[in-house]
C-alpha cells in the first residue's frame, strides 16, 4: 500500500534508521577498534532524530492506533520495543556495546521499524478517514520539527565498504 502523505515524515526517519541497520549488518562482525565509531553514530542518530520520533509516536500515533481497537495489542508490542531500544541507546551512549550487541541492536531496530511500517501504518491508513489522517499529519509536523531529519555522515570506520573490500582490510 502506498504510504499516506501524513505518515511520510515518520517513514523517512525509518528509512534513515534502516540504512544504519543495513550498514551495521554488512559490516558485521565489527572489529573492536571500530566499536566506538559505531556507537557514536547510533548516539548521534538517537539524539538528533529517534528520541523525537519515539516521543511523537508515543504521544500522537500510538494513542490514535489504540483507539482503533484492532491495533491496540500491536501498540503494546511497539511500546515494549521502544523500551528495549531505549536501553540499547543508553548502552551505545555509554560505549559498552560489543560487536554482537551492535548486530542485535540492528536486528531489533529493523524488525521494529518494519512492524510499524507494515502493520501499524498500513492498519491506520485502512481504518482512518482522510480527515483524521490530515489532522494527525499536522500534529506530526509540529512534533517532528525539532528533529534533524538528515542523514548522519558515516565515518571511515562506519562507511559501508564494497563486499570484496571487507575481507581485504
Amino acid at each position: 500500500m502506498l504510504r499516506n502523505k501524513n505518515l511520510i515524515p515518520l517513514s523517512h526517519q525509518h528509512q534513515r534508521a534502516l540504512a544504519l541497520c543495513v550498514r551495521i549488518e554488512r559490516a558485521s562482525p565489527i572489529p573492536a577498534a571500530d566499536l566506538n565509531a559505531w556507537q557514536n553514530e547510533i548516539t548521534q542518530l538517537c539524539r538528533n532524530e529517534i528520541m523525537i520520533h519515539f516521543a511523537a509516536e508515543e504521544a500522537l500515533i500510538f494513542p490514535v492506533a489504540r483507539r482503533l481497537g484492532e491495533l491496540a495489542s500491536l501498540v503494546d508490542e511497539l511500546l515494549e520495543d521502544h523500551a528495549v531500544l531505549r536501553d540499547r541507546f543508553v548502552l551505545a551512549e555509554a560505549h559498552v556495546m560489543k560487536a554482537t550487541d551492535l548486530s542485535e541492536f540492528a536486528q531489533q531496530l529493523s524488525a521494529h521499524i518494519r512492524k510499524e511500517e507494515r502493520m501499524l501504518f498500513e492498519g491506520m491508513q485502512e481504518l482512518m478517514s482522510a480527515e483524521e489522517l490530515n489532522d494527525l499529519g499536522r500534529q506530526l509536523e509540529e512534533a517532528l520539527k525539532e528533529s534533524a531529519q538528515s542523514c548522519v555522515i558515516p565515518t571511515a570506520a562506519t562507511k559501508l565498504q564494497p563486499a570484496n573490500a571487507k575481507g581485504s582490510s
